[in-house]
């Protein structure tokens, strides 16, 4: 789900955590302890066996903003994350784990349900071509009982009976990769929020006889307008509404969506390496691969 940022990165360092204090009892996972906390990440982000793969699908619709005119449902996506995790350690600080992933989000018509191959521009008149985004890997570095900032990590969560949720947002205001160098001085900055819920039941959570977490997602996201729509310098903004969950089975996915994957992105099938050292993929540097710069236009 994860563009710019991806979550696995920032949950453990979410502001305003609660901790959560499961019942005792043998083979539990104590979230009220460093080592508890970041085992129970492990569980909701992927798998406690090394190299296990885990699928997480979900879906939605993107919508336009532009002032003085209504909102507009541009494309619903289909999308999934394969992902497995690795067990690392550390003489400082201790046993902790790795993720890496890929991530793959299909636009598709939001009346007929065919994946765009173009799309035609509603404010401009002009046929574009539909880059989805095929991000390959998404990978994360060790999260550890111990946080960057050298204290003890913390679980992220609330808890309200059975149940655990986490609520995450984060702002994002950087350099954009498609610009020149004094973007600060003329603007083009990227501009961004991406909203987060995980959902999950505490019992299931923190029995370490289970391997992996079922969770529940929503996801929010708020930018300027996609490039490969070329829109220019128009202003306006897009929105992604969506949720989904961790499944089981990659054969629990959709079948179009698995029919895509055997068809055009069989990667998607399984992980990357447990050992992948490859600069993470995004959506910028996907389309600087794809789309050539235009040519600068002719000195008379």
């Amino acid at each position: 789900m994860r563009h710019a940022a991806t979550v696995p990165t920032r949950l453990l360092l979410a502001a305003g955590l609660l901790a959560v204090t499961a019942s005792a009892h043998a083979g539990s996972i104590d979230l009220a302890t460093p080592e508890g906390a970041n085992l129970a990440m492990r569980k909701v982000q992927c798998s406690l066996k090394d190299n296990e793969p885990v699928t997480y699908y979900w879906n939605g619709d993107v919508y336009s903003r532009v002032e003085g005119e209504p909102d507009r449902k541009l494309f619903h996506f289909e999308a999934m994350n394969i992902r497995t995790c690795v067990t690392v350690n550390d003489a400082e600080k201790g046993a902790g784990w790795r993720l890496v992933s890929r991530e793959l989000l299909l636009y598709m018509d939001p009346k007929t349900g065919e994946v765009l191959d173009t799309w035609q521009n509603p404010w401009t008149g002009k046929s574009v071509k539909v880059l989805h985004i095929d991000n390959d890997p998404v990978n994360q570095p060790p999260m550890f009982p111990v946080g960057r900032d050298g204290k003890p990590v913390t679980w992220p969560a609330r808890s309200l009976g059975d149940n655990w949720w986490l609520t995450l947002t984060i702002p994002l205001f950087y350099n954009n990769p498609l610009g020149g160098p004094y973007q600060p001085y003329v603007g083009g900055m990227y501009h961004a929020t991406e909203m987060f819920n995980f959902m999950g039941d505490i019992s299931d959570l923190v029995d370490d006889a289970r391997d992996t977490a079922a969770v529940r997602v929503g996801w929010v996201r708020q930018s300027g307008w996609l490039p490969w729509m070329e829109m220019g310098g128009r202003p306006g903004l897009v929105y992604f509404h969506a949720a989904g969950r961790k499944i089981e089975r990659f054969a629990d996915l959709p079948h179009l969506l698995q029919h895509e994957i055997e068809t055009n992105y069989p990667k998607y099938k399984s992980p990357p390496p447990g050992d992948d050292t490859r600069p993470n993929e995004t959506s910028w540097t996907y389309f600087m691969k794809k789309v050539p710069p235009p040519a600068p236009p002719a000195r008379h």
